[in-house]
């Protein structure tokens, strides 16, 4: 099983905001983001993930699921360097609401899905557990609830890329887990000031709005 977000490729806004917020200790590296000692750096897709258009042309489906479950899995050991082991994590989704199925998805989605995610790292000297995150988009932790674009690949459901999982806490665009920390709306829209003015993303515009505003952008993308 593979991690849902990898590759290289452009950053997300919202990165912007952790540096403002001085939630993430990290360097800013010019247009890329934020490179952090826990991966939460330039970003990447597997597939394009930024639009409307990216969404129904790549996805199977588009939902509201909130993650009810995760366990540690794929522990990979080391013999040298500061970290002893990491592990990948197993996250359970319930899903909440179908917002958007393409006529022929390559996959049936039932009322729960699983999937993979960054687990943790855990240190040789301390021992402390650091979050493993995934590039410039959620860690997908339980407890919270986020939009995800899925495409069935290779026998498992995965994001599209960074833009197609955002925060959705209190069923509110932009408003939750981010990179393993946990944003308001009010957090992100400080972040968007920053943002660069060419970014058209589906995440940026969902920013405080709820899955009626996701479905309609997908309509008007679908008629387009």
């Amino acid at each position: 099983m593979r991690l849902p977000f990898g590759g290289p490729g452009a950053s997300r806004p919202v990165s912007a905001c952790l540096a403002v917020a001085g939630i993430v200790a990290g360097v800013l590296v010019g247009r890329t983001g934020l490179d952090t000692v826990v991966g939460c750096g330039a970003a990447g897709d597997y597939y394009p993930s930024q639009t409307a258009e990216d969404w129904i042309t790549y996805a199977d489906h588009v939902l509201v699921a909130t993650a009810t479950r995760e366990q540690d899995i794929h522990r990979r050991d080391f013999t040298k360097g500061p970290i002893r082991y990491q592990t990948d994590r197993a996250v359970t989704f319930r899903v909440d609401d179908v917002l958007w199925s393409a006529r022929k998805p390559r996959h049936p989605m039932g009322r729960s899905f699983d999937m993979t995610a960054p687990g943790r790292q855990v240190s040789r000297g301390t021992g402390e557990r650091i979050k493993r995150t995934a590039t410039d988009a959620p860690r997908l932790e339980s407890g919270h609830t986020y939009v995800l674009a899925l495409r069935w690949t290779g026998e498992e459901w995965i994001v599209l890329g960074e833009g197609a999982a955002v925060p959705f806490d209190d069923r509110t665009g932009d408003q939750g887990e981010w990179c393993g920390r946990v944003l308001s709306k009010e957090d992100v829209a400080s972040g968007e000031r920053f943002s660069r003015s060419d970014d058209h993303s589906l995440e940026k515009a969902l920013l405080g709005r709820n899955e009626q505003a996701v479905t309609r952008e997908l309509d008007r993308a679908g008629r387009s």
